[in-house]
């Protein structure tokens, strides 16, 4: 599963979650490949400097992200060093499940396109949004002024390409009853190609 920035994937995750769907989140795996004391993190200060660790330790996320999102060089630094260390954690992830008790199984991949991964995967869910509803959710989650929400945003593939690559698409725009139901006749068409 993928789609642009502040779509709506988690909630779509969650749901198939409450549908017995076994998923995880390369966000978090993200994060934990690059916690304090991995090599994910000390190759991250080596690349960016000390500037870019928090009082506390850990990575200072919105540092690191003013330098990676107005700079694509450096946005290719990083990505250079999380995505092969989530790519294996979602492998790993995926190899851990019993087949008989998950006959599919979801991963949400913000970047699958970005990365180059769908051919991994035997369907691909986008979940999908306008762009100016995404500069909203962005600027109201992250705190964001709308240019830098712009600049998050122009950091992906456009929403409209994506739809256009994916087996299935869960458009968030309406309410959230709307979504749930996108999402029970994804789950229904996974089940039955199973």
């Amino acid at each position: 599963m993928t789609g642009g920035i502040a779509t709506g994937k988690s909630y779509v995750r969650g749901r198939l979650e409450k549908l017995g769907v076994a998923t995880i989140d390369s966000d978090a795996l993200a994060r934990e490949v690059v916690a304090s004391g991995t090599a994910g993190f000390t190759e991250i200060v080596h690349q960016f400097g000390p500037g870019v660790i928090s009082k506390s330790g850990e990575l200072d996320r919105q540092k690191l992200g003013a330098i990676v999102f107005s700079d694509p060089a450096s946005r290719r630094t990083l990505e250079a060093i999380v995505h092969p260390l989530v790519k294996r954690a979602t492998d790993a992830w995926f190899a851990s499940l019993d087949p008989a008790a998950h006959p599919f199984a979801v991963a949400d991949i913000p970047l699958l396109y970005e990365v180059d991964r769908e051919k991994d995967f035997d369907e691909v869910i986008v979940v999908a949004a306008d762009p100016d509803t995404q500069v909203k959710r962005v600027m109201q989650r992250n705190d964001l002024s709308e240019v830098e929400a712009r600049k998050r945003l122009s950091a992906q593939l456009p929403i409209d390409e994506k739809i256009r690559r994916a087996d299935h698409v869960i458009r968030t725009n309406d309410s959230l009853a709307d979504t749930d139901k996108q999402v029970k006749r994804v789950w229904e068409s996974l089940k039955a190609a199973k």
